[in-house]
């Protein structure tokens, strides 16, 4: 059951590709009922095998493989519902490869699992917090390199190729500033539970990250005071965004790469 959903994902999400590329070829929306029908096949299947993939006998898997293909299960999880109301052809040509390549990744194991008795409720919450936290700032994180690619075609009078794709500028500005406050509340519950259940945040081995994941929350706090009291906006939001994911992602991403590739530890 869990090798044929984990084909059968991987094999959707190349279909999702497919429409969104060849729509992207033509400079014309897709079918977007179809469209959404692969995806929504896909997470399908792909939620199935991550569940084979996290869960096993000997424990739960929180490798950087088993993490990634997570991330980006909630993160076209997301889309999916987001593109039911806009058009964001652009955005699911960027993830649906991702999912494919993530969850053939995932398949393999790379590090240790944490077995069942050493997982709390509370370790289980902020776990669940921070990969929601993380993949709304991933997808906000696209959304402000759109907007700044939108940008840069207005500024040229000629929205052309790709741009035409997109949905208008307030309505893609609306979106990044939407997904930034649900994604800061999620990552500040995201600190406030660590700190309540994790209990070693600041220890030799965690408090990089935890460092960098306050820095991140400080940079996207300032981007939402600017935008709500000085109007912030454009290009200026966008260096913002990208300096706060970039904390955020050396926290987390950062960390376990050094760890579990670098050093070598599980």
């Amino acid at each position: 059951m869990a090798a044929y959903a984990h084909w059968t994902a991987i094999a959707l999400y190349l279909a999702t590709t497919a429409v969104a590329a060849t729509a992207l070829a033509r400079k014309r929306q897709p079918d977007n009922r179809l469209l959404l029908t692969l995806l929504a096949a896909a997470l399908t299947a792909h939620g199935i095998s991550l569940v084979h993939t996290l869960f096993s006998p000997l424990g739960y898997r929180f490798d950087l493989l088993a993490m990634l293909s997570l991330v980006t299960w909630v993160v076209n999880l997301l889309l999916l519902v987001l593109a039911a109301r806009r058009p964001l052809t652009l955005l699911i040509l960027i993830f649906a490869p991702i999912g494919a390549i993530t969850e053939f990744a995932a398949s393999h194991t790379w590090g240790t699992a944490t077995l069942h008795g050493q997982l709390s409720a509370g370790i289980a919450v902020h776990a669940l917090l921070s990969i929601s936290a993380y993949s709304l700032l991933t997808l906000a994180t696209l959304q402000a390199i759109s907007l700044y690619y939108m940008n840069q075609q207005l500024h040229k009078h000629r929205p052309v190729g790709a741009a035409r794709l997109l949905p208008p500028l307030q309505s893609m500005e609306s979106l990044l500033f939407g997904l930034i406050t649900f994604g800061q509340l999620l990552l500040t519950a995201s600190l406030v539970t660590g700190f309540v259940f994790v209990g070693n945040l600041f220890e030799q081995g965690p408090m990089h990250k935890t460092v960098l994941s306050i820095v991140a929350w400080i940079l996207y706090s300032i981007l939402l005071w600017g935008h709500w009291q000085r109007g912030w906006r454009g290009n200026t939001a966008v260096r913002w965004t990208l300096s706060a994911f970039a904390a955020l992602m050396l926290a987390y991403f950062g960390s376990k790469l050094v760890l579990e590739v670098i050093l070598q530890r599980g």
